[in-house]
C-alpha cells in the first residue's frame, strides 16, 4: 500500500504465550508428521482464532522437512491455501536484509563499523554531526536512534527509483531528532533497515532487490521468492491479504503493500520451502556446519549484546525447548503475518504464516509454532 499510515509491525513481541502453550498443548498424534498431519494440526489453532488460512513448516539443517496449510487463500471464497503458496513475511525480511549486509563484509565491500558520513559524502554536510556517525551495524540492530519511520508516502510520492527513494529517506534521517545517541540505546526502525539497504546498494552499484536476488535467492536456492505483494490482481491465485479485522483487504497483487522504498525493512514473500532454504542455512551456521558465511559471522548476526535481546535481523530468547538460545522474529504488513522460531542447538526451526495481520493472527501463530514445535520434539 502506498498509504503512508501503512506501515511494518513497529515493535517485536517476545511471546509468552510461546512458553505457555508449548506447556500445555496435547501430544500430537505421530511423531513423524506429514503434511497432512500438520494441516490437521493447525485447522483447530485457525479455527480458534477466525483466521482466513493458516500454514506452518519445520525445518532442519537441509532444508524444508514438511509443510501443511489449511484455510482458504480469500475468506468468502473456497480456494484452498496450500504450502506451496507465496506468503508474505513482512519484517522477517529483516534478517535476509542483515544477512545481506554480512556477504559484503566478509567481501570487504563494506564495514559493519561503515558510516552514513563516508557511505554518502554527497548528503553529509546536511546531517546532524551524531547522524553522520552512524554506522551499520546500528541500524542493522536497531541501536542507531532514528525514527521508527518517515512518511513513506511522501518518500514514494516524490518519485525517482528505489535507490533514489532510499537515499532520500537517509536524507530525512540525518537531518531528524534522534532518539538517543548512536549505540546507547534500542528504538526498533523499519526507516533504519532501509538505510542499511541503501548503503548495501551504494556499495553494491544496484539495488537492494536485485542485490538479494544475485546474493541471496540465487545462490540458497530460493527459487520462489519476490517482493510486493502476491497474486495476480483480482485473482484469487495466492493467498489474499486480510485487515485486523478480518476483512479481505480491497485489492491483491504486487502493490498491494507497505511502498516498495520500505523493502530492506519487509517486502519479501516466499513459498515455505524457499524461506526454509535461508532458514537452515542459518541453523548450520550457528551450529558450525558448512554455510554461506563464516561461522563467526553467524555467530555476530545471531547474538545480542549484553542488556540487550535484539542482534543482527533476529531476536534472542531463552526457551528450554530450544536447549537455550532461541533465534526469532515476526513480520506483518498489517495484511500478513509471519512468524519463525529457530533452535541451532536443536538443529530445527518452525515457520508459520498467515494471509491476516493483527493481533487476532499473532495470537494464533504463537500457537501453531508452538504445536509444531511439540510435534518436532516428540520421542
Amino acid at each position: 500500500m502506498t498509504k503512508s499510515t501503512a506501515r511494518m509491525r513497529p515493535t517485536l513481541r517476545t511471546p509468552a504465550l510461546l512458553a505457555i502453550a508449548l506447556a500445555l498443548a496435547p501430544a500430537p498424534a505421530c511423531a513423524n508428521p506429514d503434511a497432512a498431519q500438520v494441516s490437521r494440526t493447525l485447522a483447530p489453532i485457525r479455527l480458534k482464532h477466525d483466521l482466513p488460512a493458516l500454514a506452518g513448516a519445520i525445518v532442519d539443517t537441509r532444508g524444508l522437512v514438511v509443510a501443511g496449510a489449511t484455510g482458504v487463500r480469500k475468506r468468502g471464497d473456497t480456494t484452498p491455501a496450500t504450502p506451496k503458496d507465496r506468503w508474505h513475511l513482512g519484517s522477517n525480511t529483516k534478517a535476509m536484509t542483515a544477512t545481506l549486509a554480512a556477504r559484503f563484509v566478509e567481501r570487504g565491500r563494506l564495514r559493519m563499523e561503515s558510516t552514513l558520513g563516508e557511505t554518502f559524502p554527497e548528503l553529509a554536510g546536511a546531517m546532524q554531526p551524531a547522524a553522520r556517525g552512524i554506522t551499520l551495524a546500528q541500524l542493522l540492530t536497531n541501536r542507531s536512534g532514528v525514527p521508527p519511520n518517515p512518511d513513506w508516502g511522501r518518500i514514494h510520492g516524490a518519485g525517482g527509483s528505489l535507490i533514489e527513494q532510499r537515499l532520500r529517506a537517509v536524507a530525512f534521517a540525518g537531518s531528524a531528532p534522534l532518539a538517543f545517541a548512536p549505540g546507547s540505546g534500542t528504538q526498533y526502525s523499519n526507516l533504519g533497515f532501509a538505510m542499511a539497504g541503501a548503503m548495501l546498494e551504494r556499495a553494491g552499484r544496484n539495488s537492494w532487490e536485485e542485490l538479494l536476488k544475485l546474493q541471496l535467492f540465487i545462490p540458497l536456492g530460493m527459487n520462489d521468492c519476490g517482493f510486493g505483494g502476491v497474486g495476480t490482481p483480482g485473482r484469487i491465485d495466492q493467498p489474499w491479504g486480510h485487515h485486523a479485522d478480518g476483512r479481505p483487504a480491497d485489492r491483491n497483487g504486487p502493490t498491494a503493500d507497505n511502498v516498495p522504498a520500505l523493502g530492506p525493512a519487509g517486502t519479501v514473500h516466499c513459498t515455505l520451502e524457499s524461506w526454509a532454504e535461508f532458514i537452515a542455512d542459518h541453523l548450520r551456521g550457528a551450529r558450525g556446519e558448512k554455510a554461506s558465511l563464516a561461522p563467526e559471522t553467524y555467530r555476530r548476526l545471531h547474538t545480542a549484546l549484553p542488556g540487550h535481546d535484539y542482534a543482527y535481523g533476529w531476536a534472542n530468547a531463552q526457551r528450554d525447548w530450544a536447549g537455550g538460545t532461541a533465534i526469532h522474529h515476526n513480520g506483518s504488513n498489517t495484511m500478513n503475518f509471519s512468524v519463525a522460531w529457530l533452535a541451532p542447538r536443536r538443529g530445527f526451526a518452525v515457520l508459520v504464516v498467515s494471509n491476516q495481520g493483527g493481533e487476532r493472527a499473532e495470537r494464533g501463530l504463537d500457537e501453531a509454532a508452538s504445536a509444531l514445535i511439540q510435534m518436532r520434539l516428540r520421542p
